[in-house]
């Protein structure tokens, strides 16, 4: 079979399995409730853009929103542990296979930064001294997503994983030292710099060891950001649970020593120990920065209690994906645990942790010293509210679902 036919095949079986989950994301709340986030933002944006700060960062600003998305590199395989029997053989000949994955990989992180870029322009052209040209801007953003996904594919395909964390940070660095230098200098320093910085850049990856096919990462890669999607959706429906991403994580290994030994007990401890080493908490970390930086940001306005609750609430419908971890585990079936033992655990540790995110949240309010005593109390009383309505809504959903 043609490695193209192929990969266009497992593609399709994929977004197969993707597609049908659709509706359930559209007439849910969640949809509706960041439908009506989008609004309400876009209308706060425009009267923001009539009232700029005199001092507002906007150089900062847009290094902060547009370096991540400037950066990332990801790219989709759909490669199975089977392949590693079947497809080695045809190692010389699978180039075809990984092209459109770069090629889309590129692709479609380009269209959102074009995005973020067409939204945060107004604010850039009427904040910035010395604005560059916008054409200027996304030739530039092309050019930076070329180099930094060239850069993560190397990264790949190199053999020794401390080489690859090594050129990651350096990835990072460079391209965000050319991005920076792009919206602080004039556009000739910034094309020698460029053109500088990213030919060394390359030169250097030639320097690693690198495997042609890095089968055993690429199928890894695969499967974690596969898991990714699942979790995704598992905000909304029960979707079959699939491998994820395990961190070691060892200066958290502690955490969940102190549950006692016991029947009701067991399924806390293994939420516990899986949660501390599972992408959700590095998901659930990204959150709390996130939110404590815009409701900092946001000032003694109005909009800093509506930015604590909504991303309260994005953190809660990420921990309920806790359900699904371990929830069909073999053990279940020949141990002697108490039936609805794995809801309990799992409604247990999310309600406290989204107890300790609701206060850890409302910090930034605090430190500002909000000039209205009652909204700062309101705000606080408000995440606790509803942290215990989701825990409530959880609890009559997952134990309706069992019975089912």
């Amino acid at each position: 079979m043609d490695v193209r036919t192929l990969r266009s095949r497992r593609k399709a079986a994929f977004w197969g399995k993707i597609i049908p989950y659709f509706p359930y994301v559209v007439q849910s709340g969640v949809a509706v409730l960041t439908f009506i986030l989008f609004i309400a933002f876009a209308a706060w944006y425009t009267s923001f853009l009539k009232h700029i700060p005199p001092e507002l960062p906007i150089r900062w600003i847009m290094l902060i929103l547009l370096a991540p998305l400037t950066v990332y590199a990801s790219f989709r395989t759909y490669l199975q542990p089977a392949d590693l029997t079947f497809l080695l053989p045809q190692e010389y000949r699978m180039k075809p296979y990984f092209v459109p994955g770069y090629r889309s990989g590129v692709i479609y992180k380009l269209i959102g930064l074009f995005i973020l870029l067409i939204a945060v322009w107004p604010l850039y052209v009427r904040s910035s001294p010395d604005p560059k040209p916008l054409w200027l801007m996304v030739l530039v953003l092309i050019v930076l997503k070329i180099i930094s996904a060239y850069g993560g594919w190397q990264e790949l395909r190199m053999s020794s994983a401390r080489a690859r964390s090594g050129y990651r940070v350096l990835r990072w660095c460079l391209v965000i030292l050319m991005l920076a230098a792009w919206i602080w200098q004039s556009p000739l320093r910034s094309t020698l710099f460029t053109i500088l910085v990213g030919i060394n850049y390359v030169l250097s990856l030639r320097l690693a060891v690198k495997h042609q096919v890095p089968w055993e990462t690429l199928i890894a890669t695969e499967k974690s950001q596969a898991s990714r999607v699942m979790l995704l959706l598992g905000w909304f429906v029960d979707v079959p649970a699939e491998g994820q991403k395990v961190y070691p994580r060892r200066w958290l290994s502690s955490f969940g020593n102190t549950v006692p030994w016991g029947q009701e007990a067991a399924f806390r401890y293994l939420l516990i120990k899986t949660f501390v080493r599972s992408e959700l908490l590095g998901i659930i970390v990204r959150l709390t920065l996130l939110s404590m930086v815009l409701v900092w940001w946001t000032g003694n306005s109005l909009w800093g209690p509506i930015i604590y609750l909504f991303f309260l609430f994005a953190a809660g419908m990420q921990l309920s994906t806790l359900r699904q971890y371990h929830r069909d585990s073999p053990a279940a079936s020949f141990y002697p645990l108490p039936e609805g033992a794995h809801i309990e655990a799992a409604l247990r540790l999310m309600f406290r942790i989204q107890t300790g995110l609701a206060v850890i949240m409302w910090l930034p309010m605090l430190i500002l010293g909000y000039t209205e005593p009652m909204m700062l109390l309101f705000s606080l009383a408000a995440g606790i509210i509803m942290v215990v309505l989701l825990r409530s809504r959880f609890a009559r959903s997952w134990k309706a679902e069992e019975e089912d």
